[in-house]
């Protein structure tokens, strides 16, 4: 398996690998900073000639360790670029409820649970201990923190971001490209382009598509 991504979010998916016994013929992928060889004992690809040796040997299975939403994306399109095949890495400490619907090459984490009919979008991250209730949609490439709590029926845009222990209630529906700051509780809609904070969450900036 390869991981998009050789830092802080990559290390948290080696931990899930592990959980699922896949650590074997793991490496990571990093054009970013060319000191980084290696993630303990895992090689780090630098580039994506690497990377097709790397396909061509182990199977083209990939997954996004990175958490940006936006990121999470460029590192998908740069890797199905070059054959990758994007893939779901999903704990089996988390609960994932029958009738949930899951999208490809998302991140579930240890401790998350998802509740029936809950939709999660394509390259949707959901971190430890989160939680999406029932009835929730969650648009492409959307990151929910640790711990926060998206409760029945809410709708959240793509390419946003929930912070950790963030709170939306029931219903609220909030835009694509928005940002809740961690600990804030959403009661009302939010529009696109903004960072939300506080309790109630209020918007207090706008952001660039």
């Amino acid at each position: 398996m390869l991981i998009a991504g050789a830092k802080g979010f990559a290390k948290q998916i080696l931990d899930v690998l592990f959980q699922l016994g896949l650590e074997k013929e793991t490496a990571f992928f990093d054009d970013y900073d060319p000191y980084l060889l290696n993630l303990y004992e895992f090689e780090v690809l630098k580039n994506e000639e690497m990377v097709m040796r790397y396909f061509e040997k182990n199977g083209n299975s990939f997954s996004i360790g990175v958490g940006n939403p936006k990121t999470r994306y460029l590192m998908k399109s740069k890797l199905e670029s070059v054959g990758g095949n994007l893939v779901s890495i999903i704990s089996p400490l988390a609960r994932i409820a029958r009738e949930a619907h899951i999208g490809n090459g998302v991140s579930i984490l240890t401790g998350a649970l998802i509740e029936n009919d809950a939709q999660l979008g394509e390259g949707v991250l959901i971190n430890v201990n989160a939680t999406v209730c029932h009835d929730c949609q969650i648009g492409n490439y959307v990151e929910i923190s640790p711990g926060a709590v998206i409760t029945g029926g809410c709708k959240i845009g793509d390419f946003s971001f929930i912070g950790a222990g963030a709170v939306l209630t029931p219903q609220v529906s909030v835009g694509a490209n928005v940002v809740i700051g961690a600990g804030a509780v959403v009661t009302k809609n939010v529009e696109d382009n903004v960072l939300a904070v506080g309790i109630p969450a209020a918007v207090i900036k706008q952001r660039e598509p």
